[in-house]
């Protein structure tokens, strides 16, 4: 199936794996939180017992450098695209309030950014995320 629009998370590389794994899930919740028409039906097996509703689309997860993340937010920006972000500060707090204020406190152009995530057309996150590779 093809989708008119695409998500994609770039994550920075040189991340621990926790890190990696922690940083997709919270930027995951961003869009769902943001675009709740791309969360599908709820599941259900074959005996009945209920599952929670996914996304439900292809996430496309790509690698990074903190440069080439950076340039993927100003791309982002640039093409009225608004992105979750996840920043190394937010490794050191424990709360969702706590977050806000660690990025608050730091100017854009300064943010170390560990990962990054945004849903738009397809051509347009193509090119916001054009010279990146899958995660591997």
């Amino acid at each position: 199936m093809q989708f008119d629009t695409k998500i994609a998370v770039v994550i920075r590389t040189d991340l621990a794996a926790w890190q990696k794994l922690n940083v997709a899930a919270f930027l995951a919740s961003g869009i769902a939180a943001q675009f709740p028409a791309s969360i599908g039906e709820p599941y259900e097996d074959g005996s009945g017992t209920k599952y929670l509703s996914l996304i439900g689309q292809p996430i496309l997860v790509y690698g990074a450098d903190g440069p080439a993340l950076t340039r993927a937010l100003e791309r982002a920006l640039a093409r009225d695209v608004t992105p979750a972000i996840y920043t190394e500060d937010m490794f050191a707090t424990t709360h969702d309030a706590a977050n806000r204020a660690a990025v608050l406190a730091v100017k854009r152009t300064d943010l170390n950014l560990v990962g990054l995530a945004m849903r738009a057309e397809r051509k347009v996150i193509d090119k916001i995320v054009d010279g990146l590779k899958f995660h591997s």
